[in-house]
């Protein structure tokens, strides 16, 4: 199983200095999140101060910025890092997109199938120096001069990932896409009976061998030195889980256990602003079930218990401080725990298209 850490995007400053000591550590990639900061920027810093580690986005949103935008970007971040950079991108929800982007919302697992297509064409036309000609229902690319293109990067495609938690989204994913981000908001339950099924479905239609095709998230990891920093994790942890189920979107977790009636307190709570106590109606055998928790002496066998045999990739969230040897070790460890991903398998397209 991959390891990787979260870098922090808030502080440019930090993420090289981050990113080499997690090289050094043997963890496997580092991944920004587009929150309250945007993810492209930091890789780059990550990428420069590092010559083996794995750079991904988890997850830039795609809607807002246009394919030729994104395609831009991830190929010069594949350029200066030895391809070393993977696209993850999702959709955010239709009110951001609506109301904080202001961007259409339509058809979005259709419209993501289209934007992962038209990064390749958009790619192979830089790559190989071929006609851009992509028209979909959605995006349509048809020129490109000399002049805006970048050229060749003698490198593979750029991987490209997305999130994905109904079916149609996790469909596309496995039809179209070198793999998956999981939501956190997920039990091994629920990766075992909805996620993996569909997963399997999409794989077999695009003839994609399952060893070249990347599963990670789906879940949350609380670890720490003692008992007390682990408490204190997984009480962060118990929030966002109720937050999350307080989301009608993600109710399906819940009734894969027979909680539908706790998602459907926590969404009165919050239509009521409640929010601060919704954490107390998440009991610890709740908790368990979208968690990995323990010390780092224990949090590899609690990963392996939770994630093992569905998931290739976790993050872990090592604090700043941490004794590198420590996540040495558990990274290591993490390590050992089988995985069906073995690379990515994308392909450099030949010269004159």
């Amino acid at each position: 199983m991959r390891v990787g850490i979260n870098l922090p995007v808030e502080d440019w400053r930090r993420c090289g200095p981050v990113a080499a000591a997690a090289e050094a550590a043997g963890i496997d990639l580092v991944t920004t999140n587009e929150n309250k900061h945007e993810p492209f920027t930091p890789l780059a810093f990550a990428g420069l101060a590092t010559t083996r580690l794995e750079l991904a986005t988890s997850v830039a949103i795609a809607f807002p910025r246009s394919p030729m935008i994104v395609a831009s970007m991830s190929w010069e971040l594949a350029r200066h890092t030895g391809g070393r950079f993977v696209l993850g991108l999702g959709t955010q929800v239709r009110a951001h997109n609506e109301r904080r982007f202001s961007v259409p919302w339509v058809a979005p697992a259709a419209r993501m199938g289209e934007y992962v297509q038209a990064l390749r064409a958009i790619w192979e036309c830089w790559e190989t120096g071929g006609k851009l000609d992509y028209a979909g229902e959605h995006y349509r690319f048809s020129l490109m001069n000399e002049g805006f293109s970048p050229g060749p990067n003698h490198l593979p495609m750029p991987p490209v990932t997305i999130a994905a938690v109904g079916p149609l989204m996790l469909r596309t994913a496995a039809r179209l896409c070198d793999g998956v981000r999981l939501h956190s908001f997920a039990t091994r339950a629920y990766l075992e009976n909805q996620v993996g099924p569909m997963i399997a479905k999409g794989l077999a239609e695009a003839g994609m061998p399952r060893e070249a095709f990347e599963v990670s998230g789906g879940g949350f990891v609380a670890t720490g030195p003692d008992a007390a920093a682990v408490q204190a994790e997984a009480e962060r942890i118990r929030g966002r889980v109720a937050w999350y189920a307080s989301t009608p979107a993600y109710r399906t977790v819940l009734e894969e256990h027979g909680l539908g009636e706790l998602g459907l307190r926590l969404s009165a709570m919050a239509r009521r602003n409640e929010f601060s106590e919704m954490a107390a109606l998440i009991p610890d055998e709740v908790l368990h079930l979208f968690a990995a928790i323990g010390r780092y002496d224990e949090i590899a066998e609690r990963i392996a218990a939770r994630f093992g045999g569905l998931v290739d990739t976790v993050v872990i969230p090592f604090p700043a401080e941490v004794d590198p040897g420590a996540v040495r070790a558990v990274v290591r460890e993490v390590q050992a725990i089988p995985a069906r991903f073995t690379g990515f398998q994308t392909q450099r397209p030949a010269p004159g298209g």
